[in-house]
């Protein structure tokens, strides 16, 4: 049986003072990719500055389901929702 590298839940402070949410399997070159301009749209016209916060996952559905649940908090609640989990 294959084991499956973990999927992370990050938030990104972005240049603006926004936060940006997002999955990946390589949280590194994740960041790397947003602030190159390669990243999602949003972080295209919002660079971030770093990565305030993440969280570990053991499969893609369980990283989605926090992704959707974390952007659905109001802006205030999610650095305090994702740092609750760690």
């Amino acid at each position: 049986m294959t084991v499956s590298p973990p999927w992370y839940l990050y938030l990104l402070e972005c240049r603006d003072g926004s936060y940006y949410a997002g999955i990946t399997l390589d949280l590194e070159a994740r960041f790397i990719a947003h602030a190159l301009g390669r990243g999602a749209k949003y972080t295209r016209a919002n660079p971030p500055v770093r990565i305030v916060a993440s969280r570990m996952f053991p499969d893609r559905a369980s990283a989605s389901r926090a992704e959707w649940q974390l952007k659905r908090q109001p802006r205030a609640r999610k650095l305090a929702w994702l740092l609750a989990l760690a």
